[in-house]
């Protein structure tokens, strides 16, 4: 027998001989392959992968705005000649504008919401905060509980994900207030658990009477349900963490109910708690709402709201420094240091988010005895003055009472669940437009 050469002729297949190479096998290493050994090597190169994954989900990140609101967008704006409202802009941040969010959300049918009956999407959208805050509290409805329209220019109905990533931007987002807050918690609560029928409640713990109580609209009686509302996403991630629609540890919301003025020290105690004294990675954005239970005395719900600004600066120092003082800016005689921080607060150029909300219009139901403290023609006289006031202290102001005015209200004071889940993504409207960037 003949080996065929490497090159032209036939070699001796005398034993001595060595095969030619192409009949050996591959000298690959000392460490021969096995099948063992190319199993432990791809459980090794898993366990890297998710250690990488683990760190870079867990690693502070710079939040950002999305490039819709960075950069100028293209926008025709006589699509539609002498048309009273524009069609939607034909971007892909627009998509969900035109689409019922709510359709993959539990219970949809049952509770028959879909986000398109409580937003009416049209163009041209609105660029920047103060526009779109201005907008949102002239807006109203074409006819009782129609679709919400804001004035002049729109706002985003964002989807499940977007809420999520706009929440996330946020350290923390602190709600402070009355029943009316808590609905608007509970409201988020609803949109980042996509669920209509118990998102606002503690449902891991509910017995058969409080889910049949607490069903949908009913949510937010605030006599049979308000105990079961949820505060904090928290206390989701703690009981039932497969309802949030948001990643893991990406977002925290949370309410402290303060409606009384003077406020309780024990309350104050759990406001600081909730402030760290060093600035944290990302923002944070607090929400402000108080009127009703001072029978909307101006003065007292001016003062509340002092005191809970002196008692963030005192305990975090760097929420007044996040604004740089103007140039030639002196500290006032007769001013305390916590005054004058607050007063190089708001009129510098950096980024303490703080908006109060002032209460939504009253119903039909509302009880007679408080027609004269609390009625339509107080709240609107109310929302104006607050306006006005709260901007002198660098806090930002949305109003309510147009949008509501032609709403349901499910006691003649508190808003339904329709109401309030348009009351809720007008907050997400701010803390989406907020130049978290610059923190």
């Amino acid at each position: 027998m003949n080996y065929f050469s490497e090159k032209y002729g036939p070699a001796s297949s005398s034993p001595g001989a060595s095969p030619p190479r192409w009949t050996l096998a591959p000298r690959m290493s000392s460490w021969p392959v096995t099948p063992r050994r190319i199993g432990l090597f791809m459980l090794v190169v898993a366990v890297v992968y998710s250690l990488n994954g683990l760190l870079l989900t867990s690693k502070p990140h710079k939040a950002q705005r999305p490039l819709y609101l960075t950069q100028a967008l293209p926008y025709n704006s006589t699509v539609l000649p002498h048309a009273a409202f524009q069609p939607p802009e034909a971007l892909p941040h627009r998509q969900s504008d035109m689409a019922d969010t709510f359709a993959s959300y539990k219970y949809r049918n049952t509770c028959n919401i879909s986000s398109l009956d409580l937003h009416a999407p049209f163009a041209p959208l609105c660029t920047d905060r103060k526009s779109l805050l201005t907008a949102m509290s002239s807006g109203g409805r074409i006819g009782h509980d129609a679709p919400y329209m804001p004035r002049d220019c729109d706002m985003r109905w964002f989807s499940t994900e977007e809420i999520c990533e706009i929440l996330g931007r946020f350290e923390k987002v602190i709600i402070l207030g009355d029943s009316m807050m808590r609905h608007v918690i509970g409201s988020l609560n609803v949109l980042i658990r996509k669920n209509l029928g118990y998102g606002a409640v503690t449902d891991w713990n509910f017995s058969p009477e409080e889910r049949q109580d607490c069903f949908c609209n009913y949510q937010f009686n605030v006599k049979a349900c308000s105990v079961q509302g949820i505060f904090k996403t928290g206390d989701v991630v703690k009981n039932d963490p497969e309802s949030l629609a948001c990643p893991a540890n990406t977002i925290d919301v949370i309410i402290e109910q303060m409606i009384r003025f003077p406020i309780p020290s024990d309350e104050l105690d759990r406001l600081r708690g909730l402030l760290p004294a060093k600035k944290p990675t990302r923002p944070y954005a607090f929400v402000f709402g108080h009127g009703l239970w001072n029978d909307l005395d101006l003065q007292a719900t001016l003062d509340w709201l002092d005191v809970l600004l002196d008692t963030m600066v005192q305990q975090a120092p760097w929420l007044a420094s996040m604004n740089r003082p103007s140039k030639g800016l002196t500290r006032s005689r007769g001013k305390t240091a916590i005054a004058a921080k607050r007063e190089r607060s708001k009129q510098g150029s950096g980024i303490w988010p703080r908006l109060f909300l002032t209460p939504n219009a009253a119903g039909k139901e509302k009880p007679d005895e408080w027609l004269v403290s609390q009625g339509n023609k107080a709240l609107m006289i109310f929302e104006e003055a607050v306006r006005e006031e709260v901007r002198r202290k660098g806090v930002e102001h949305l109003g309510t009472w147009n949008m509501s005015i032609q709403s349901n209200k499910f006691d003649g004071v508190h808003l339904d669940l329709r109401g309030n889940l348009i009351k809720a993504m007008m907050v997400i409207n701010w803390l989406n437009m907020l130049e978290v960037e610059h923190f």
